[in-house]
């Protein structure tokens, strides 16, 4: 029997908070931080309804390299209105990928500097 993915699990050492970045991502995807989780837990879920689950774990060692595996997120609405709205929500712009004829797509960071990547709509790619 094959393994399935429970799990995508980001590290956080001080001063972010499991919690805190939980909050954040629940914003991100619009679904809540776990029932059973509180601020100052060591370990923080966020479960959207398809797909794993990410895991906010606190670890004592900072980041120290780009992040090797990241997320790609794929919005309802328009890419450009999108990052928008994770900018507003604390994410930063890392690089600009998007090109004149409506391809690419922007790397963003939370707010503990892990990187993702938004990318065009269902719609815009039909389009």
């Amino acid at each position: 029997m094959p393994s399935a993915i429970r799990h995508v699990t980001v590290d956080l050492a001080p001063p972010y908070e499991p919690y805190e970045l939980a909050s954040f991502w629940s914003a991100v995807l619009g679904c809540p931080v776990g029932a059973a989780d509180r601020p100052g837990d060591d370990e923080v879920t966020v479960a959207p309804p398809h797909g794993p689950a990410l895991l906010f774990v606190r670890v004592p060692e900072a980041k120290t390299a780009k992040n090797r595996l990241h997320l790609d997120l794929e919005p309802d609405t328009g890419r450009d209105d999108e990052v928008q709205r994770l900018v507003k929500l604390g994410a930063a712009l890392v690089d600009d990928q998007r090109r004149a004829d409506g391809t690419g797509w922007v790397v963003l960071a939370d707010p503990a500097g892990n990187e993702f990547c938004v990318e065009r709509s269902t719609a815009e790619r039909a389009g």
